[in-house]
């Protein structure tokens, strides 16, 4: 298998900048154009457990743009073929000083593009020397 084939990394890489925009912009018709229009994708947030697209479709709907600003380090995008990859990242927002959130989404490509099936938001105190 051909890991992070330059063409296929440059694709993800985008998507997942585009992914990032939509999110502190809240450009919800983005953000549900980027995830698979499927009942088994999934997105683990932090504070609510999400089955299928129209519930992810649903959350983003509700959910307040404010304090969406972040600050992103450490993103490790690795593709695996040419078809599927998996980005991380972390993120840091002003409004919770002393904590880090960890974000991880699982794309693949499909007919339309690249989707995420998978994806797990969570946030922890920032551990110390890190």
């Amino acid at each position: 298998m051909d890991i992070d084939l330059p063409d296929v990394l440059a694709e993800v890489t985008a998507q997942f900048q585009r992914y990032e925009k939509a999110l502190v912009s809240n450009d919800v018709a983005v953000l549900d154009e980027l995830f698979r229009n499927d009942p088994r994708t999934l997105r683990y947030g932090i504070g609510e457990n999400l089955y299928g697209y129209e519930q992810i479709m649903a959350f983003r709907a509700a959910r307040s743009p404010v304090g969406l600003m972040r600050k992103t380090d450490k993103t490790v995008i690795t593709t695996y073929g040419r078809d599927t990859a998996v980005a991380s990242t972390l993120f840091y927002r002003d409004s919770t000083p002393g904590r880090v959130g960890r974000q991880m989404q699982t794309w693949v490509r499909f007919p339309e593009g690249w989707k995420i099936v998978a994806a797990h938001v969570s946030v922890i105190d920032e551990p110390k020397g890190q």
